[in-house]
């Protein structure tokens, strides 16, 4: 007969060797379990352990309706689901196999016993995080041959357990990508002799004023639907991959952006990423949009022009709304006075700043005239906040998500799951400037449909490069 788990709550140092030598056992901080609410879950084939002190900082969180309050309750209900499903004592642990849906093979371990030794005498004992640490101390003095390691979103805490001679780790299953530096930019450059060498039997047609090319080679493996190729020299290419396979690839040349005729709202592309990012913006088959890039690279104002354009001239769409993550940089002014939209009206600036360079384009019309055209484009655009939005299905809008970086996948979901038919989905931001407390660039809702999206036929992204706001702004992003 197979030998019973490791039992946590006894002092038997004999049995974890023979059983398990390479079972670790994770002891999770409070903040990783608001963080992801199936974080117990995800450790694989191995155990994990839950301190009371994390329970009762659960309990102190579980009320509000903030993203914390409902994932501590979400928390709540699915241990409650896991402690019900067995019948025998839970200190001789708990089988994750059937709660988790065979996701984990490990065991729950829930404190059991009064465990306050161990702490130096310089630490309260009277601190949450030092009672963590404490029952830390105390399982790797009772499982000496066994990985004990302390999982925490905090980084304080984590130093604090590394000097007391801990092991101690991020929650790293949240991350997309370990790198950012690989995340997918939407776009690829050709070899100077790329037609010469890696294109196979290329076959060339034009529709509406658009050259397809369809070829064979080495590189459609590495293509994805809706990436940008580029190439320099005498005569250059900008095109889009309409479709792609291990031996074939479709591409399309695309619409130039950067000429006047072409223009959109009056804005023309200044750059290579910009005349990109149009084409995806102005495209009707493309319904999901993410626009990446560091401040001033025109993020903001190529949006609203591609969606006055739309909404105003071509209709393709009835209105324009547009919300971002009430995150502030700096203390918070408190409470606002007004209705939904004035509340919001404080962290609309950058709505407001474009909206103004979009309504100077028509020299012709006079202060007047600009001062009614400026009322008619804010009477078609919508503000609302992140707050309401859960139930609502939005049809056939344009919906810009702007400060995208801020919002964690979960919060990414719940938005994106609100278009409706008809509706454009544009998400805006830059994960270098993440105000979010515990999301990193590699957790980050936008970083995570980037990576989730590539490839689809109805989605497009294009990381902006190159800044155009100014030469003060551009050269302070680059030395500052």
């Amino acid at each position: 007969m197979p030998r019973p788990p490791p039992v946590i709550g006894t002092a038997d140092q004999t049995t974890d060797a023979p059983v398990k030598p390479l079972v670790k056992l994770f002891v999770l901080d409070t903040n990783v379990l608001m963080h992801d609410p199936t974080s117990v879950y995800r450790f694989a084939e191995h155990d994990v352990f839950l301190p009371i002190m994390t329970l009762e900082e659960l309990d102190n969180h579980k009320k509000g309706l903030s993203e914390i309050a409902r994932n501590a309750r979400q928390v709540t209900r699915t241990l409650e689901e896991i402690v019900t499903s067995v019948s025998h004592a839970i200190d001789q642990g708990i089988s994750l196999a059937e709660p988790s849906r065979k996701l984990a093979s490990g065991h729950l371990f829930l404190q059991t016993e009064a465990i306050g030794d161990g702490l130096p005498a310089c630490l309260p004992t009277a601190k949450a995080d030092n009672q963590i640490l404490a029952v830390v101390i105390h399982l790797q003095h009772r499982h000496p041959r066994r990985p004990v390691i302390l999982v925490s979103k905090d980084i304080n805490m984590r130093i604090k357990a590394r000097a007391l001679g801990l092991q101690a780790q991020d929650y790293f299953n949240d991350k997309v990508l370990a790198d950012t530096d690989l995340l997918y930019t939407g776009m690829h450059e050709l070899a100077a002799d790329f037609w010469q060498r890696s294109a196979q039997e290329v076959e060339s047609w034009k529709k509406d004023g658009r050259t397809s090319y369809r070829f064979t080679g080495s590189l459609c493996a590495q293509l994805l639907v809706n990436m940008f190729l580029y190439q320099e020299g005498e005569k250059p290419l900008q095109a889009i991959v309409r479709a792609a396979s291990e031996a074939t690839a479709e591409i399309e040349t695309l619409i130039d952006h950067t000429h006047t005729k072409n223009s959109v709202w009056g804005i023309t592309a200044r750059n290579r990423e910009q005349n990109f990012a149009l084409n995806l913006l102005m495209d009707p088959d493309i319904d999901f949009v993410t626009l990446l890039g560091q401040a001033g690279t025109g993020k903001t104002l190529l949006t609203l022009a591609a969606g006055l354009t739309q909404v105003l001239e071509t209709r393709r769409y009835s209105e324009i709304i547009m919300t971002r993550v009430t995150v502030p940089v700096g203390e918070d002014i408190g409470f606002l006075p007004g209705t939904e939209e004035e509340k919001m009206g404080p962290w609309m600036g950058a709505l407001e700043d474009n909206l103004e360079v979009l309504n100077k384009n028509d020299q012709d019309a006079g202060d007047w005239g600009r001062a009614a055209t400026h009322d008619l484009l804010r009477h078609r655009i919508k503000i609302k906040s992140l707050n309401f939005m859960r139930g609502r299905t939005f049809l056939n809008r344009f919906l810009i998500i702007d400060e995208a970086q801020n919002l964690t996948p979960k919060q990414m979901k719940t938005l994106i799951t609100r278009a409706g038919p008809g509706t454009k989905v544009i998400c805006l931001g830059n994960i270098a400037q993440i105000d979010t407390p515990y999301l990193t660039e590699g957790s980050s809702g936008l970083t995570y449909v980037v990576d989730r999206f590539k490839g689809w036929k109805h989605a497009g992204h294009i990381t902006l490069q190159r800044g155009e706001r100014s030469r003060l702004a551009d050269h302070a992003a680059e030395v500052l």
